[in-house]
């Protein structure tokens, strides 16, 4: 199981990192009725934090990012979506060598993820500190220019030249 492929599957809604349940079913290998089945049976695993249920306007607003369709084959019900932990929690009550070797390669996902969004966070530290290194650097320059763009008195001045040349 390619993680790229899975990293394409995790979205963001109300600011965490989730899976769609008939995504992670067709992962598990397993309807998508039966998995919300079993969550169902052990709701008590399942927190808010955990798993939760889209709004309308949220699952209006993802199928229209993914290009899920509203016409036949498309889904019906509006989905649950889990969290890392509600994925771990999966393969907990799915109990199989397949959902658990799933739960793996999507945990390695979510935290390659993660890793990515703190090396962007860094970099983009590092530019904002750069840029004000630099701009401290060319205030100077800066102020200079201005004076030159914004002071009247050098076109007085240069009105004021004795020309030199032919007239």
């Amino acid at each position: 199981m390619q993680i790229l492929r899975i990293q394409k599957k995790i979205h963001e809604v109300r600011d965490q990192k989730v899976m769609l349940d008939y995504d992670l079913a067709e992962l598990y290998d397993v309807e998508t009725k039966n998995l919300n089945k079993a969550v169902k049976r052990n709701v008590g695993r399942f927190p808010k934090d955990f798993m939760f249920q889209l709004t309308k306007k949220e699952w209006e607003s993802l199928r229209f990012q993914i290009g899920t369709s509203k016409e036949r084959g498309g889904t019906r019900y509006i989905p649950y979506v889990f969290t890392e932990q509600g994925v771990s929690m999966l393969s907990a009550i799915l109990n199989s060598k397949k959902a658990i070797d799933v739960s793996v390669t999507i945990i390695r996902a979510f935290v390659m993820l993660r890793q990515y969004a703190l090396n962007y966070t860094e970099l983009k530290q590092q530019v904002k500190k750069m840029e004000r290194v630099m701009n401290r650097k060319f205030k100077d320059v800066y102020e200079a220019l201005n004076y030159l763009l914004n002071n009247n008195k050098l076109e007085a001045e240069q009105k004021e030249r004795k020309r030199i040349g032919y007239k």
